[in-house]
Formats: structure tokens, sequence, C-alpha cells
């Protein structure tokens, strides 16, 4: 899918999400807030752009001092969580159809991981700390 663009939408449509050269695969987050957030690990899409129809649907919420989290107001289908020091934004997989085909790039928070959340292959795993480190090291400061 390296290249185009990826559709998807929200449970009743209301919103509207085209992903501009999607990259081919997911980072999986394990985080005890990505799992509460939507009952399981976080599957994130990312691409090149994007654009939104149906934004006046669209409630975000400020989940910590860095990121923000966004659903449809009309259904409650998760649709992307946005990391604040860079307005970056990572959609979620399972609203895009043509998506099911994608690998995992890596795993994230895998400290944080439930039981049942174990996931096949063979890809890069970081824990937390892990995670934070590297993200210190790009110059992101986190209070």
């Amino acid at each position: 899918m390296a290249g185009g663009s990826i559709d998807g939408h929200c449970l009743c449509g209301a919103v509207r999400i085209t992903v501009e050269q999607p990259k081919n695969h997911l980072e999986i987050c394990h985080c005890d807030m990505c799992r509460r957030w939507g009952g399981a690990f976080y599957g994130a899409l990312t691409g090149e752009g994007f654009s939104i129809a149906g934004e006046d649907e669209i409630t975000a919420y400020r989940s910590s001092e860095w990121a923000e989290r966004a659903f449809c107001g009309t259904c409650g289908s998760n649709l992307w969580f946005k990391f604040l020091p860079t307005g970056n934004r990572s959609f979620h997989a399972g609203l895009f159809p043509d998506a099911d085909s994608f690998e995992i790039e890596k795993e994230i928070f895998t400290d944080e991981k439930a039981g049942w959340g174990d996931m096949m292959g063979d890809h890069p795993r970081q824990t937390g700390e892990e995670v934070i480190a590297e993200a210190k090291a790009a110059g992101f400061t986190f209070d």
C-alpha cells in the first residue's frame, strides 16, 4: 500500500478518514491508557498526511499532558491518538478495511501488556521505559 491512500470510517460512518501514503505496517501499543481507551491494545496506522470528513461529529479528549485521543460523538468509535508535542496523529487501524493485511512494525509498552495480549511475529518489542528514553533522546520532555 506504499503510495496512494487508504480510506476508513467510524462504525456509523459519520466520520470518514483518508490517510495519504500510509505505511504498510502498524505499531501496537499495550500501555494501560490505550487498553482502557479501546479495551485492548491500540493498533496505530500512520501515513504522510490525512483528511477528515465529519469533523463536527468528533470529540477530542486530552488524556495526558502530551496526548489527545478522539472519538466519534455519535457511535463512540475511537479514531486517533495525537502526540501533542509534534501534532502527529496515528489512527485506529480497525477503521481501515484495507489495513487488515498490514504487518506489525513493533510493539511498545510491552511491560504493561495484558496476559492475553501476546502477538506473534519477529518484530521489536519495547518497554515503556525504553519508549520514554527514546523520546527523551529525540528531545521530547515529559512532566
